[in-house]
């Protein structure tokens, strides 16, 4: 019934990756910077370790040893937040390139084949051929103007048109009372309240088919608990 492949880790305290405290502190909202020139800093620093951090996975599959990789991935299985960071990553690396014009099959593909050939060769001792079918399919259900129009209308929105309207778009939900959610067999119930805590915003579930983020008494800026 959950899908859980996808859920925003908003620990800030986590050790450090690529991005530091203060980094994760001032994308989730946690931190205000006083000066215009003290933003653009911090957004550049962020631009720059995020791409010197994608040069680096080219070191990492080349020369990270087996017993190291196998450790990072040891449970990915069962690891929540692990999957979930590498659907981010992957769809982070996807957004980017298709906003570029860049077709995703040109990533992907070679990154499979190589991947695949290096699994056979060494776990099977053997040489393989890899072909690939990569096809997307995507048909406009709802545009931000929309979802934004719904939520002032007081009409549910799925928790993901909530999520992609405030972080594609900045759109502050804060200004509502309350927000209705439309609830599904496939609704990831641990994102839905990460999101509504991420808002600041009581969440209670109404019936089967619909849940309400209370926002009464959410700070005015998202993040902000």
């Amino acid at each position: 019934m959950r899908n859980r492949k996808w859920i925003m880790n908003t620990a800030i305290d986590r050790d450090r990756g690529f991005l530091t405290e203060a980094d994760r502190a001032y994308l989730l909202g946690e931190t205000e910077m006083s000066h215009e020139g003290s933003k653009r800093n911090a957004e550049a620093r962020i631009r720059n370790r995020t791409r010197n951090a994608i040069l680096d996975f080219d070191v990492l599959t080349q020369m990270l040893s087996k017993k190291d990789r196998r450790q990072v991935f040891e449970h990915v299985g069962s690891d929540d937040d692990l999957q979930s960071g590498l659907t981010a990553m992957l769809a982070f690396a996807y957004l980017g390139l298709r906003e570029q014009g860049v077709d995703f099959e040109e990533v992907l593909v070679p990154a499979v084949r190589s991947a695949e050939e290096a699994y056979a060769a060494d776990q099977l001792e053997a040489k393989v051929s890899v072909d690939i079918a990569f096809d997307v399919e995507t048909s406009i259900e709802a545009t931000h103007e929309g979802i934004a129009d719904r939520l002032a209308a007081g009409d549910p929105v799925t928790p993901r048109e909530l999520f992609s309207l405030v972080l594609e778009r900045g759109h502050d939900v804060t200004s509502y009372d309350e927000v209705a959610i439309a609830l599904s067999a496939d609704t990831d119930e641990e994102f839905l309240e990460r999101l509504a805590s991420y808002h600041g915003g009581d969440l209670r579930y109404v019936s089967d088919s619909r849940a309400i983020i209370d926002l009464t008494d959410a700070p005015d800026e998202p993040g902000r608990n």
